[in-house]
């Protein structure tokens, strides 16, 4: 029997498991210590480059202490360009760390300039990038 081969819904899955890993500061070498792989292969899941069986999913899903369907979540979904979805850049390490630090903030009224100055800083970007 041979190997299946990666699809679309395999990196919308990869990129479950890399946003919840992300959120509990877990590497991709102690998550694969954690489910009997190396971290190489934590990566190819998390790129999508290798499907996840379903038992070694349910492990991962033990591990980051998540319902197995928080790692599937999306599927159903149509599929976005990769860059443009927000769960995307949530994957990535600066962003999660933003995120993280925007949740600490206790003040709503802080929060709220903060991210309105957000705001005006990406449409400032989006009209000098558009200007010729």
């Amino acid at each position: 029997m041979t190997a299946r081969r990666a699809e679309a819904g395999d990196a919308v899955v990869g990129r479950n498991i890399r946003l919840h890993r992300l959120a509990r500061r877990m590497t991709q070498a102690a998550l694969g210590k954690s489910v009997g792989v190396t971290f190489q292969q934590v990566q190819k899941y998390e790129k999508g480059e290798s499907r996840v069986a379903a038992a070694r999913l349910a492990r991962i899903a033990a591990v980051l202490n998540v319902p197995v369907g928080e790692l599937v979540a999306g599927l159903d979904a149509p599929q976005r360009r990769s860059g443009s979805a927000p769960l995307a850049l949530i994957a990535e390490r600066t962003p999660m760390r933003l995120v993280q630090a925007f949740s600490k903030i206790p003040d709503r009224a802080v929060r709220r300039g903060l991210m309105h100055l957000t705001e005006e800083i990406a449409r400032a970007t989006r009209r000098r990038a558009r200007a010729p």
